[in-house]
């Protein structure tokens, strides 16, 4: 079982793009991996925009990313980049913070017109941070994201049919655990 930090770079409480995280998260527990979410809106803006590591959530949530085998970002695309909460949250990693690590960029939007901005924005720099492996991303319409009434997400059909080989391929490029056959085990 490998560990997944999933991050939502949206400012908005009511954010579609958590909400396709979200979705993606229970796939990828279904696939047998930890997942741990992290909302970038829910660190505290002063200690994020001053870059002070030293305050305690922010470590924390630095910390979460050195330990993940994967990252799954999310943002929301403004005027065909993703949002400025998730670059302040990147640029408080360490220039190679997502170094050997496997990861899929989704993005969400308004419009096809910023399809674009996830192997354009995002892509160059996850790998620029050492990712090891950035796997194809993702651009969903928001309105392929819906609230049901009793408050779960529904995902548009041919969207999710889309999406689930994408998420798929993720979890099949995360490090799998070292398995020590039960013989040796007992020995050790």
């Amino acid at each position: 079982m490998a560990t997944v930090l999933s991050v939502s770079g949206s400012p908005s409480r009511t954010s579609r793009t958590t909400r396709l995280l979200r979705h993606v998260d229970a796939r990828l527990a279904a696939h047998g991996h930890e997942v741990i979410p992290l909302e970038a809106r829910e660190l505290p803006a002063e200690a994020l925009l001053g870059a002070d590591t030293s305050h305690p959530e922010l470590a924390r949530a630095l910390e979460l990313f050195e330990q993940a085998d994967g990252v799954v970002i999310g943002t929301p695309v403004y005027k065909a980049a993703y949002s400025g909460l998730l670059k302040a949250l990147l640029d408080v990693l360490p220039q190679y913070g997502l170094r050997g690590k496997a990861v899929l960029p989704l993005a969400t939007g308004g419009s096809t017109a910023h399809v674009l901005a996830v192997d354009y924005a995002l892509r160059p720099v996850l790998s620029s941070m050492g990712a090891g492996h950035v796997t194809q991303g993702w651009f969903v319409l928001d309105r392929d994201i819906t609230v049901r009434e009793d408050g779960s997400t529904a995902i548009e059909r041919e969207t999710d049919v889309l999406l689930t080989p994408v998420v798929d391929a993720f979890a099949a490029a995360l490090p799998r655990p070292l398995r020590v056959p039960a013989q040796a085990a007992a020995r050790a």
